[in-house]
């Protein structure tokens, strides 16, 4: 029987009652830990010797350490009387071999356990005071030579300075990774500052609102207390933003879900937005609520936009160069290269197969021969990559475009430093958020020209925003739609079945003997846990065996959702069994219930700007080192060295969400469709899924869940007001 979240009792935080008993003991082995660190299973022995298990937000523990907690005993059903910590202090050892676990815990450099017990023999239980008052005497034990006393005297000064705010943080439920992260942010003051506003601690990176308001929980904060008021009412909106895409959103609906989240009522809410609206984390404008900092990027976007808008001097004197393939274009076609080279800001949009590579590469032909600069970029790397190898030219991501300066921590290029080149072409601009457009439209001189290509039918942008479907409904940006198929991708089933559902028309699946291939497939099922069986069957033996794919390097499952059977998460760990199994003689690595080894599929998940990968970049895990404590993944820009604890920075890409998958562009793709996705079920969705396939696409699914997708096009809305702002004044 393993560990799961749903088969333990409840979370520290979550019972009303105040907990009645403590408990003295050590810490041993970790025997569960959730994905966010945040809830631990361990095992522990009891000072009068008891062995025990405790469970909380108990990840700042070490194996070996001492501690003190209060909580209650509850009794799980399957695994037995448990110890439920509320709150918790690490404590110094009293004995013998407390003592020798402590020291051999890796709080001192090159102390293990071996040394520790010659320590310990020698000064016996007077050892702490030793290294406290006296640690010259440290040279009486064997093996300790001069320079390694300097490095335990420096390490155990530093204990001694950061343990009292050690166990603050760690009685006030974070963990040791968090607690690094918080010294990082607010320096010797960490302690002061926690105390005055434990909602600060949303400022540290990876804690979110619901983190800080268990650590003002055990700090006993009122729910009304006004700086959880104005933290929740930020928090709120920033869900919005993050989760949904919004821009700004409309104050009633903000009010209504902060009191659910806070559990206030909602004049109290009112209270905490004029107290985020007064601190400069809101703005509001008419009923509308904003991030500021969304709201100066919105501002900033449809600034530039309407500067462009407004300048005609980019409109050519000459006649545009074309290239020997001019005459083989389209009517549709040739009026985008025409409209690209005339504006100083145009879109060119249109669908699978209608050639919008090929208008591309005729601009920059043309461009090329009106002298002038031309740069390509896109906003994942995949989507760059493609770029590359469709167009000949060398194409980068926005972010490496934009070029990154730890020493500043911004980008090299903005408005002060402008990229050096006189037209931009910028592909895959459906999923730009506001922030990353932002930044690229700044980053341009007044004389760079920009082009926007993308496809409209996508799904928006991740983050904030809807930066092309705004740009287009503004009727005020040039653009260019492309409808025409071209005649080769017409022979694509995959391109027509993607065209026949963006209409709203069902896939069809080809007719061929059993031994014909082709490029789709629709696999009509509808139970998860065969869906399951069989997407491990299809990449492990019949995809390989029948089209001779590498189920590693060309395969890409992409799901709606990731909780579920046939969730990524499942997913994932169902196809690293089957595709690259965990070695136990070989070095893994263990974030929660996911391990990783040499060979394993990844993404990253966030941008690190110090290490150049960024969110959706895919590799694969290169090499582990336990002795350096570091690992290495390789993407297609090459190999980036990682720290251990910088783990949670990648997951599993064997199946990867549909909207991860956006700008991306896969030889196979197979996707689940079920009824058990029903919330997901949508067309953009399944149309974005489908057009990431370029050689195989295969859709598995039951015939109801398909055409509730098709059917679907009520995707809600996004708040935005950038249109109006570029119309403002037209």
């Amino acid at each position: 029987m393993s560990w799961k979240e749903g088969d333990l009792p409840l979370q520290t935080g979550e019972s009303k009652q105040k907990p009645n008993h403590r408990l003295t003991g050590t810490a041993g082995h970790v025997v569960y830990m959730s994905e966010d660190r945040q809830y631990v299973v361990m095992r522990a022995l009891e000072h009068h010797g008891e062995p025990t298990t405790i469970v909380g937000a108990i990840s700042g523990l070490n194996e070996g350490q001492d501690f003190e907690a209060e909580g209650r005993w509850t009794k799980h059903k399957e695994y037995g009387r448990q110890f439920q910590v509320e709150t918790y202090e690490a404590v110094l050892p009293r004995n013998h071999d407390g003592i020798i676990r402590y020291l051999s815990s890796g709080i001192l450099p090159k102390v293990g356990v071996k040394t520790a017990e010659r320590i310990v023999d020698h000064f016996g239980l007077d050892t702490l005071n030793i290294l406290d008052n006296y640690s010259e005497r440290l040279l009486e034990v064997k093996g300790i030579s001069k320079n390694k006393l300097v490095q335990i005297r420096d390490a155990w000064s530093h204990q001694q300075e950061n343990r009292e705010k050690d166990v603050f943080l760690h009685g006030i439920g974070l963990s040791a990774a968090y607690a690094t992260r918080v010294y990082k942010q607010f320096g010797q003051e960490a302690v002061a500052i926690i105390q005055v506003n434990p909602y600060r601690l949303t400022e540290v990176r990876g804690i979110g609102f619901q983190l800080a308001d268990r650590v003002a929980k055990k700090m006993d904060i009122r729910k009304e207390d006004p700086s959880r008021l104005c933290a929740g009412v930020a928090f709120v909106l920033k869900q919005f933003c993050e989760r949904d895409g919004h821009s700004c959103v409309p104050r009633g609906v903000v009010i209504q879900k902060a009191a659910e989240i806070l559990d206030v009522d909602f004049d109290h809410v009112k209270l905490g937005i004029q107290a985020a609206v007064n601190e400069g984390t809101l703005f509001p404008e008419q009923d509308l609520l904003y991030l500021r900092s969304i709201y100066q990027l919105e501002c900033e976007v449809a600034h530039f936009v309407k500067q462009r808008i407004a300048n005609v001097s980019f409109r050519l004197d000459k006649e545009i160069p074309h290239s020997d393939n001019w005459k083989m274009l389209n009517s549709q076609q040739q009026k985008a290269v025409t409209m690209a080279l005339n504006t100083s800001l145009g879109i060119v949009t249109g669908g699978p197969g209608v050639g919008k590579t090929t208008v591309i590469k005729e601009i920059v032909h043309a461009a090329r021969k009106l002298d002038k600069h031309v740069r390509l970029c896109a906003p994942t790397g995949r989507a760059a990559k493609r770029m590359t190898e469709s167009t000949g030219e060398e194409a980068k991501t926005i972010h490496r475009l934009l070029g990154w300066n730890p020493g500043t921590s911004g980008f090299r290029h903005h408005e002060n430093a402008p990229i050096p080149c006189d037209l931009l072409i910028v592909d895959e601009v459906s999923m730009i958020d506001l922030a990353l457009c932002c930044s690229l439209l700044k980053a341009l001189a007044p004389t760079t020209a920009v082009i926007f290509v993308g496809d409209k039918d996508q799904l928006p942008s991740v983050g904030a925003g809807r930066i092309l479907a705004d740009f287009l409904a503004t009727r005020a940006v040039p653009v260019t739609h492309l409808h025409q198929v071209y005649r080769q991708a017409a022979d694509s089933h995959i391109i027509t079945n993607a065209h026949k559902v963006n209409k709203g028309e069902s896939p069809i699946q080809p007719k061929q003997s059993s031994e014909e291939l082709t490029d789709f497939y629709w696999i009509q099922q509808d139970e998860p846990e065969q869906v399951l069986e069989m997407i491990q069957k299809l990449c492990k033996e019949r995809i390989p065996e029948r089209y001779k794919y590498n189920p590693l390097q060309d395969i890409q499952v992409l799901a709606p959702m990731v909780r579920g059977v046939c969730g990524t998460k499942n997913l994932n760990l169902a196809m690293q069994e089957s595709l690259n199994p965990i070695n136990p003689l070989q070095p893994f690595l263990k974030n929660g219930d996911r391990q990783f080894s040499a060979g394993d599929r990844v993404m990253q998940i966030m941008n690190n700007y110090d290490l150049n990968v960024y969110n959706g970049d895919l590799g694969f895990v290169y090499k582990i080192d336990t002795l350096t404590q570091k690992f290495i993944v390789e993407y297609d820009q090459g190999f980036v060295e990682y720290k251990f604890e910088e783990l949670e920075q990648i997951r599993h890409a064997y199946a990867i969400t549909i909207h991860k998958s956006q700008g991306s562009e896969f030889p196979v793709v197979i996707i689940p469709l079920l009824n058990s996705h029903f919330m997901m079920l949508q067309r953009k969705l399944l149309y974005t899924a489908m057009t990431r396939a370029s050689k195989l696409l295969i859709l598995i699914g039951g015939q109801k869940a398909i055409e509730m997708a098709v059917r679907n096009v009520s995707a809600n809305p996004r708040f935005s007001k950038l249109k109006d702002r570029i119309l403002d004044g037209q």
